[in-house]
């Protein structure tokens, strides 16, 4: 009891200590959830209609189409501007999956296994005419060649692992096919379930013909607005407001831009970077014309084309050595000369010119032994043995070869970046003749026969010198070094743009940024940038950034933020100003014709008087006198009747005008078909619905981080 006692004393200390020690708890456990919350949204690429995809499950969509690209298009890498477009689509791509998945579900449009079934049966989906299983004979997708295929996959684990990863690289290839024809399918059921909603009939289509063939010509009396100095218009606040107001959902935007001022210095090689580089070039030319080792010449030079000693065709060289190549005799090296495009300084020494076939039919007994003495041993035996007319499959099987013939060809070769002594050997002897040969490697012998040679063409042996004109460490480190000071003494943007002409920079504007842009200004390796920009206040200076190809120095002042929705008003004022301005000439103009009864009567006003032949209302009319394109003309000429003056001022993009119609007509053997107007129309209208996916894009919630990771 008093125990108790001294508990109902200390009660409310009690209760405060406990509570506090809860609201501990709590907060823990709060603040991990918020930083387990906040972990997950840093590794969300972007959610659309609340579904969410983390970076890790983008980066596997973008793997697999980069796969795809690379097997249809026999490639081994993508450039960075070929994988920012791989993002763009896959990104797009699984953006409209998801919204059309969605709606499907909602009307309760499904793609079955049986559907998909039997369009593979039929074989017409054009994406399935880009995968290998295309009958030859036919041209058309065989569903036979993929059922094989898939059986074959499956037993493709029992061989070698070489085997086995093509056969997995063909399976991925096929599952994304699959799953994109599914995608087109249900977006095309959707279309087509839309296009059932849009209908025509004769009424509409007797007007539509009527608009697109009834051709008027009139004589037209012009008041351009630039008749009217802007000073003697005045333009209050109220009255851009007023037009703002009109006019708001004109600037409705759906996501956020950003504007920026930046300064983008190109590092440059400076007159003794260049003369460096002339020097070595000199040097590798003088040591080609007095016929030193070419290998070494080029090596030394740092050349970006190694020497192979392998004679290749044209076709595979760089486009000005080629071209130079073209026009030089055998045993000729050029003087240094400076290609503009790729930036180099070139010299080219042509050493052969051969005729030798692009495609050589030959089989081969690969020989090898304990020692390399045994193996030449063994390869005389076997070349002899040949020689003597010894047949050349058995004698392959003997050792545990197929000895079949094969094809090799000049691309296996011709673009490789370099090749050793005994490639090189290897491809002398398949291409410089036929007949049987003994060709000893480092490590052991060859037999090849070679039994046909196909598509003899020119090739040559050239030893090339490409330099790219870089600048030195120096020049960079100068030019960073008072780039650094610039950046240093710019707090603002107004010290940016001061400070930018004291060290000759020239500031430039970029307005409405798009998060889901690659570059800064074109800049590539401007991610961080990017970054910085989206993440940054309006007036902030970013830090430096080195970026393009190592040769771009960057920094960037934010000068406004656009979020989503509508525009303020201060950002477009100009717009909405000049606006204004055209609306008050407008009333000016039109007082000044206010009681015209004429198109002469116009003239005496000051209006200039122009026949104009050949309106219709399906298009809009272009007036030379004031340089615009006039729809509402073209709309107020279609109403009036032959004959008669429109007593109304039409207010157009660049005037004001009066009018008179002289004459109307069809338009020279057109000829009303109410059901082909129909069948327009309705094709004008499965277009325009066409769009439906920007309307439920808009709708659905889309949020873009992709800045953030890539």
């Amino acid at each position: 009891m008093a125990a108790l006692g001294t508990i109902r004393k200390r009660g409310v200390t009690l209760i405060v200590i406990i509570g506090l020690g809860l609201f501990a708890f709590i907060a823990e456990e709060a603040f991990r959830s918020c930083e387990a919350t906040s972990n997950e949204q840093r590794q969300q690429v972007g959610k659309v209609l609340g579904e969410k995809i983390s970076v890790q499950d983008f980066q596997a969509l973008v793997d697999e189409y980069q796969e795809v690209i690379k097997m249809t298009q026999g490639r081994d890498n993508l450039t960075e501007e070929e994988l920012n477009q791989v993002k763009d689509q896959v990104w797009n791509s699984y953006v409209n999956s998801i919204i059309m998945k969605k709606e499907a579900e909602k009307v309760g449009l499904t793609v079955t296994d049986a559907e998909l079934q039997n369009m593979l049966k039929e074989g017409t989906s054009p994406i399935l005419m880009q995968t290998p299983f295309v009958n030859q004979q036919t041209g058309r997708f065989d569903v036979s060649l993929l059922t094989k295929f898939l059986a074959d996959y499956k037993k493709a684990s029992s061989t070698t692992p070489q085997v086995a990863e093509q056969y997995q690289k063909m399976y991925n290839y096929w599952k994304f096919i699959e799953k994109t024809l599914r995608q087109q399918t249900l977006a095309q059921k959707y279309q087509t379930l839309l296009s059932h909603c849009l209908l025509s009939n004769p009424v509409s289509a007797k007007a539509a013909f009527n608009a697109q063939n009834e051709e008027s010509d009139i004589q037209l009396a012009s008041l351009a607005y630039n008749t009217i100095n802007d000073s003697k218009v005045t333009v209050s606040d109220a009255d851009i407001k007023a037009k703002y107001e009109e006019q708001k959902e004109m600037y409705r935007q759906y996501v956020e831009t950003r504007d920026i001022k930046y300064v983008d210095f190109q590092v440059l090689p400076s007159a003794a970077d260049r003369k460096a580089i002339m020097t070595t070039m000199t040097e590798a030319q003088k040591s080609l014309q007095e016929g030193a080792d070419p290998a070494q010449v080029v090596r030394k030079a740092q050349s970006q084309i190694a020497f192979t000693g392998i004679p290749v065709s044209t076709k595979v060289l760089p486009r000005d050595i080629a071209t130079k190549i073209d026009s030089m005799a055998v045993g000729q090296t050029s003087a240094p000369f400076e290609t503009s495009y790729d930036n180099t300084l070139n010299v080219v020494k042509l050493i052969s010119t051969v005729q030798i076939p692009d495609s050589v039919e030959y089989r081969m007994i690969q020989v090898g032994a304990e020692t390399v003495e045994k193996t030449r041993e063994r390869a005389d035996s076997i070349y002899k043995a040949l020689a003597a007319g010894g047949d050349f499959e058995a004698i392959a099987k003997k050792y545990g070869q197929e000895g079949s013939k094969q094809w090799f060809t000049s691309a296996m070769y011709e673009a490789a970046p370099s090749i050793d002594a005994d490639t090189k050997q290897y491809i002398e002897a398949l291409t410089q003749s036929e007949g049987l040969k003994n060709v000893a490697f480092t490590q052991g012998n060859v037999i090849v026969q070679v039994l046909s040679r196909k598509a003899m063409s020119t090739k040559h042996v050239a030893a090339v010198v490409k330099h790219t004109i870089d600048f030195s460490k120096a020049t960079y480190s100068a030019a960073y070094n008072k780039f650094s000071q610039f950046v240093s003494e710019s707090k603002n943007a107004t010290e940016l743009e001061n400070n930018a002409k004291k060290y000759g920079y020239k500031v430039l504007d970029r307005g409405d940024i798009l998060n889901s842009e690659h570059t800064v200004a074109g800049v590539r390796s401007t991610r961080e940038t990017m970054k910085w920009i989206f993440d940054a206040n309006k007036g902030d200076i970013s830090p430096l950034y080195e970026c393009g190809n190592n040769d771009h120095l960057l920094v960037a002042a934010l000068t406004g933020i656009h979020k989503e929705g509508y525009r303020d008003m201060a950002s477009i004022k100009e717009v909405l100003k000049n606006q204004v301005i055209r609306d008050k000439k407008f009333e000016q103009l039109k007082e000044k014709l206010a009681g015209v009864t004429s198109v002469e009567a116009a003239k005496g006003k000051g209006a200039q008087v122009n026949p104009v032949n050949q309106i219709t209302f399906a298009a809009p009319a272009f007036i030379q006198a004031t340089g615009a394109s006039e729809p509402a003309l073209s709309g107020a000429v279609a109403a009036t009747k032959a004959g008669q003056f429109c007593p109304r001022v039409i207010k157009g993009n660049g005037g004001a005008y009066m009018f008179k119609v002289v004459k109307k007509a069809q338009r020279g053997g057109a000829k009303f078909d109410a059901k082909a107007m129909e069948t327009q129309l309705q094709q004008q209208a499965l277009q325009a619905a066409s769009r439906f996916m920007n309307e439920l894009y808009l709708k659905a919630d889309v949020v873009d981080n992709r800045y953030l990771f890539f």
